[in-house]
């Protein structure tokens, strides 16, 4: 291992892979990655300095980089809001802990966030759901073997990833920008696999288009000061159109047998065709336009969705993460969950009981990972062999009528 500055629980570069690296569709043995690598990082000096970086910003900022970044690789093949089912990315994110939780810090922070909204126009319920969506409302950011140094990170995707490549090296100087600002430490410079940051996750280029000081130290600082991130993900949406006053869209119910036209159309036309809210009230805007959205079929719940849905899409691109934001803002301003629940193939977990099948799995010895009521890929992995193992049907969901097996052994 080679000596870093980095803290010991996070991916340090020095470390020599024992495993292959895939580049593209080559496969390639440690020592070649290492090489080639370090040839990369040599080769993009010239295109930084080129876009503003300097050289001694650069070099500080890859000096003792020498490998790839093996983890980046593996968590690039998997992203949850194109994966999940619609039910299944939801139940994760929009639960009576994220929602409790939300509560909780709409009391703490209440004079910030009151502030923030009455400034910016952006629902301070959106502000907090957005919060905890990105980190668990700070509780990611903890979690530093977990988190990767994003020079290193994305200079991985730019040489090894060439679906992500042009993404990465742009991201890439726009992080050294941030460095060479000084508004974060060089060990401070940390993310995700993908280079998104800080409390509100920002990838390098929205941060330097929108990050705001909300502290007033002098520092955008997204990683360590709460004003900075909330006020920073309000700004993003201000400056994307955010309309005050509104929301971002409606449950409906669907007339039974009727197939309905795509885009957009006012909410007036879409009750004028049987598309009516399940609580009978009338839209508040009739002449504003929305677009249906059902991300279940008829199985599920339907929604209108207006402007502001399609702003928070600005956040994350995905129907899914911009529903469960609008879900979660919701409810954590005390707003009921949709009158019509996502169809699934088993019956729902809380999340104590979600806790409960984690410690039943690990006791049994099928899971390793963290009691937190967080049903990933590790706990899916850990279902999946205990229905193997006991002739279950493979499905891998974490369901009541599997945890009253794990209780009956």
């Amino acid at each position: 291992m080679n000596s870093m500055p980095f803290a010991p629980s996070f991916r340090i570069s020095g470390i020599v892979i024992a495993a292959t690296v895939v580049l593209g569709s080559m496969t390639v043995s440690g020592a070649q990655a290492e090489a080639g690598f370090q040839r990369w990082i040599q080769d993009f000096r010239k295109v930084a300095v080129a876009n503003g970086v300097s050289g001694s910003v650069y070099d500080k900022a890859f000096a003792g980089v020498t490998v790839p970044d093996p983890e980046v690789l593996e968590k690039a093949r998997f992203q949850p809001e194109f994966q999940d089912e619609a039910w299944q990315y939801i139940d994760g994110r929009v639960h009576e802990r994220s929602i409790a939780t939300g509560r909780a810090m709409l009391r703490k922070y209440g004079r910030l966030l009151n502030d923030i909204e009455r400034k910016t126009g952006v629902d301070k319920h959106i502000v907090l759901a957005i919060w905890s969506m990105e980190s668990d409302y700070g509780e990611f950011l903890k979690r530093t073997d977990r988190l990767h140094y994003v020079p290193q990170a994305l200079a991985t995707l730019a040489y090894a990833d060439r679906r992500r490549a042009k993404y990465a090296r742009s991201q890439l100087i726009g992080a050294l920008k941030i460095l060479q600002r000084g508004d974060v430490s060089r060990n401070g410079l940390t993310g995700s696999w993908a280079g998104a940051m800080g409390h509100t996750q920002f990838i390098p280029t929205s941060y330097l288009a929108f990050a705001v000081d909300g502290d007033g130290d002098g520092r955008r600082d997204i990683w360590n000061s709460v004003p900075d991130a909330l006020w920073t993900a309000a700004n993003l949406l201000d400056r994307n159109g955010w309309q005050t006053g509104e929301t971002w869209g409606y449950e409906v119910t669907l007339p039974p047998g009727r197939k309905f036209p795509g885009g957009s159309m006012s909410l007036s036309k879409w009750q004028s065709i049987g598309v009516v809210r399940p609580n009978g009230k009338p839209f508040p805007r009739p002449g504003q336009n929305a677009e249906l959205k059902v991300l279940q079929g008829r199985d599920g719940p339907a929604f209108l969705m207006v402007k502001n849905f399609f702003v928070l899409k600005r956040y994350n691109n995905a129907d899914k993460y911009a529903l469960a934001v609008g879900l979660l803002a919701d409810q954590i301003a005390g707003y009921p969950a949709p009158s019509r629940d996502w169809s699934r193939p088993f019956t729902k977990l809380s999340i104590s009981e979600s806790e409960e099948l984690q410690k039943r799995l690990k006791g049994a010895g099928f899971y390793d990972g963290e009691i937190d009521g967080k049903i990933g890929p590790a706990s899916r992995s850990a279902i999946l062999s205990f229905q193997a193992q006991y002739g279950m049907e493979r499905d891998g969901y974490a369901s009541k009528e599997l945890l009253k097996v794990l209780r009956g052994q």
